[in-house]
């Protein structure tokens, strides 16, 4: 139940395989790509969360797998255990039958199981597409339910009514929910009063930009002030909590990892490749604050992917997407196989979206023969294998026992914290100054590039700009050495570092002598 920390109430969709619930969920959260939809029973195994709203009520949405009573295959009991997960923390449950199909054995037997609860259920008969399935709809009367609804999740009929009702069972809402809604009006209005001329609006970023040397007006400020300044200013960009994502091959352990930190089974785990489909985002308290972790589908390579089913390729794009919303990536190695090439692989999606990263080399506690070298040695051997990602911290741990797990979440956050650093423009340019007095960059042609000043653009990943002469004769091995300066000086560690070459143009010298007199 970790999602309830949002302080949202939950809507879970629950009913027989295939009858579509990832239909409407997709079409209630908004986004046709949020879970998988498939012409196939069982595609959806997890619970799949998404935040919807409707009516001014915000509310976490539960796609399930399908319920069944006696499934016969290992992975398929497990997606019962889920289902049944998502009925027990739901505040209302939406029972979603087929009007094409009319009422079924299995339809009964799930509206058995949900007269156990004691929670509002409303009946959705969907794939009502016209007149006549709508009448066939009310068939589903039989189960029990007055709140009994003619949808059709593909073409949005009938689902406004729905989630009219849906608002209209969810609890009152919480005292955390009133206090978002206050601020958001506070905010509108403070937006109104900008716009009508009456409120100067807060200006971001002016005043280290426009003096490149800064040393007087930057050291002015006392070194208290400007982080409070950053502060106010971080939590006006970015109220967000961290975003996690656990990536990797497939059956390296993520499912397990995610477990094992949250103290149950909220993803199902198997020995076979490829259980998890989607991209599950769960939300847990972290000190005062709280983050989102979010488990991933196993990354295949992608002659794998582009010749296997239609839910392996939507898989492993969802988990390409999870990566590029997420702030930091836990890529999870397996300490059995070693590093392989599609290890390399995904590092590199997550180098290429600019996110933070930390390796978890996972079931270290079988590695035969460890010593208290065996760590360090492979350590070295993946920074020698992967040296465009020495900056990322390392770990081993064992998700099956719990070994440093923590330590993973840890990291990570100190990680999310590197990406968000910022060195104000007077201290960095005396580092780049003393840096390049020592060490120039190449001759090209009998020409040196002079590096004029440097200033950070941007945070998450850290951006600098750096001014020069000439700045495409700048090799990408010195463009490399400044980046280990700022690393050496700043830390940054685990995030990649986007350094920016623009042209400073030459001052013109002007002429000041007498009129008449031409400069010799």
């Amino acid at each position: 139940m970790a999602n309830r920390s949002a302080g949202l109430p939950v809507v879970a969709f629950v009913g027989r395989p295939n009858v579509g619930k990832s239909t409407l969920f997709n079409r209630v959260v908004g986004d046709d790509r949020a879970a998988i939809v498939e012409d196939r029973a069982r595609t959806t195994r997890d619970r799949l969360y998404g935040d919807a709203e409707w009516n001014g009520r915000r509310f976490i949405v539960v796609d399930t797998g399908g319920l069944e009573v006696a499934p016969g295959d290992p992975i398929e009991e497990a997606v019962q255990v889920q289902a049944r997960l998502a009925i027990s923390e739901a505040d209302v449950i939406v029972f979603l039958v087929d009007a094409e199909t009319g009422p079924t054995p299995a339809d009964l037997d799930a509206a058995q199981l949900l007269r156990r609860t004691t929670k509002p259920v409303l009946v959705a008969a969907n794939k009502a597409d016209n007149q006549r399935r709508e009448q066939d709809a009310t068939e589903f009367y039989s189960f029990g339910w007055e709140d009994t609804f003619a949808i059709s999740a593909n073409h949005g009929r009938g689902v406004g009514d729905l989630l009219d009702a849906v608002v209209w069972a969810l609890p009152p809402e919480s005292v955390r929910e009133v206090a978002r809604k206050a601020r958001e009006v506070q905010a509108d209005a403070w937006a109104d009063e900008v716009a009508a001329g009456r409120l100067d609006p807060f200006v971001i970023g002016v005043d280290d930009a426009d003096d490149p040397e800064g040393d007087d007006d930057l050291e002015a400020e006392t070194p208290e002030a400007e982080a409070a300044r950053w502060d106010a200013l971080m939590a006006a960009e970015d109220n967000d909590p961290p975003a996690i994502a656990f990536v990797g091959r497939p059956n390296v352990g993520k499912s397990s990892l995610l477990n094992s930190l949250l103290g149950e089974n909220r993803t199902i785990v198997s020995d076979i490749p490829g259980t998890t489909r989607d991209a599950i985002d769960t939300t847990i308290p972290w000190g005062r604050s709280e983050i989102v972790l979010i488990d991933t589908a196993g990354i295949k390579r992608r002659g794998k992917v582009a010749n296997g089913p239609a839910a392996d390729r939507y898989s492993t794009l969802r988990a390409l997407k999870a990566i590029a919303r997420a702030d930091v990536a836990v890529l999870v190695l397996d300490a059995a196989d070693g590093l392989t090439a599609q290890d390399a692989h995904v590092a590199g999606y997550v180098i290429e979206e600019g996110r933070g990263l930390v390796l978890a080399v996972n079931k270290w506690d079988i590695v035969e023969g460890k010593t208290h070298k065996s760590f360090d040695e492979f350590v070295t051997q993946l920074r020698r294998d992967l040296p465009f990602i020495d900056y990322a911290p390392i770990v081993s741990i064992s998700a099956k026992t719990g070994q440093r797990v923590q330590r993973v979440l840890e990291l990570a956050v100190e990680v999310w914290g590197e990406r968000r650093k910022r060195i104000n423009t007077g201290e960095l340019n005396r580092l780049i100054r003393e840096v390049v007095e020592r060490t120039p960059p190449a001759m090209v042609h009998g020409r040196r590039s002079k590096i004029r000043y440097a200033t950070q653009a941007g945070v998450a990943p850290p951006t600098f700009v750096f001014f020069a002469t000439d700045p495409a004769s700048i090799h990408f091995s010195y463009r490399r050495f400044l980046e280990n300066r700022l690393r050496e000086a700043y830390g940054f560690d685990g995030t990649p570092i986007k350094l920016v070459f623009r042209e400073q143009a030459r001052e013109k010298r002007v002429y000041k002598g007498k009129p008449g007199k031409s400069k010799r």
